[in-house]
């Protein structure tokens, strides 16, 4: 068995596309999504369109619930420009989509914890603004009651992959299409890939167990950054720019 994991497109149609064809160019006809898929000042309507018609099992992220639950004059400024640009089909589909899943019965798919959508599963945050590997024992605790091989969450878009009590993996696949951002809870913080390109992970079952592939896809990321900036959002293009924020 061999499947792909995506998470954090964040409207990105130019990664996904990347991504897309890489993930073909390896064999591979399964995919998962782990969810927040459209929100970001990039193209949320293209994104849509190239996403939605494959009918890839999909989780909603925060970002996800936040486009279908708070009104337009609430929502932050990423949010309210993917909202722009979505129609009724599109805001339909987050509706549908449920906050967890389990995929061919070896994967538990969540886009943050099982019990949260904008909580850090395998990292912290300190007060002073650290992000690192947040203790064993609680991601063990976050794990309770899920006795499958892997488990699979975004949210950080930091790929990374971790241990658990009898050989269970807790896989973050990286960002389609955000490698930085800027976040103020639990403290202000940074989270940094330090590139620009699009990640995404590939799974496979040996008869020892689950492997996993992190890859990483260039793309015109110039491209979304300069669409970024034109939509006055400098952060975003730093970004997508460079994996990094200013």
């Amino acid at each position: 068995m061999r499947f792909a994991a995506l998470a954090d497109i964040h409207g990105n149609a130019l990664a996904l596309e990347a991504v897309l064809a890489d993930i073909g160019a390896q064999g591979i006809s399964d995919i998962v999504n782990l969810g927040d898929c459209f929100s970001g000042p990039l193209e949320a309507g293209k994104t849509a369109d190239l996403l939605i018609p494959r009918e890839i099992p999909t989780v909603r992220g925060n970002h996800d619930r936040y486009l279908i639950t708070q009104a337009r004059e609430d929502m932050h400024a990423p949010d309210a420009a993917a909202y722009d640009q979505l129609g009724p089909s599109h805001l339909e589909w987050l509706r549908r989509l449920p906050t967890s899943r389990v995929f061919k019965d070896e994967a538990y798919l969540c886009h943050a914890t099982p019990a949260a959508d904008d909580v850090y599963w395998v990292e912290t945050v300190t007060p002073d603004g650290h992000v690192c590997l947040r203790p064993q024992v609680d991601i063990e605790r976050f794990a309770e009651g899920i006795g499958l091989p892997l488990i699979l969450c975004g949210h950080t878009h930091l790929p990374r992959v971790v241990q658990l009590s009898g050989g269970r993996l807790v896989v973050n696949p990286g960002s389609v299409g955000c490698p930085a951002y800027n976040d103020d809870r639990p403290y202000l913080h940074k989270v940094e890939t330090g590139h620009a390109m699009a990640s995404y992970a590939i799974l496979e079952k040996h008869t020892s167990g689950w492997t996993v592939e992190f890859r990483t896809v260039a793309y015109d990321h110039m491209a979304m950054s300069r669409l970024a900036k034109a939509s006055g959002r400098p952060d975003w293009a730093a970004a997508l720019a460079s994996g990094r924020m200013p």
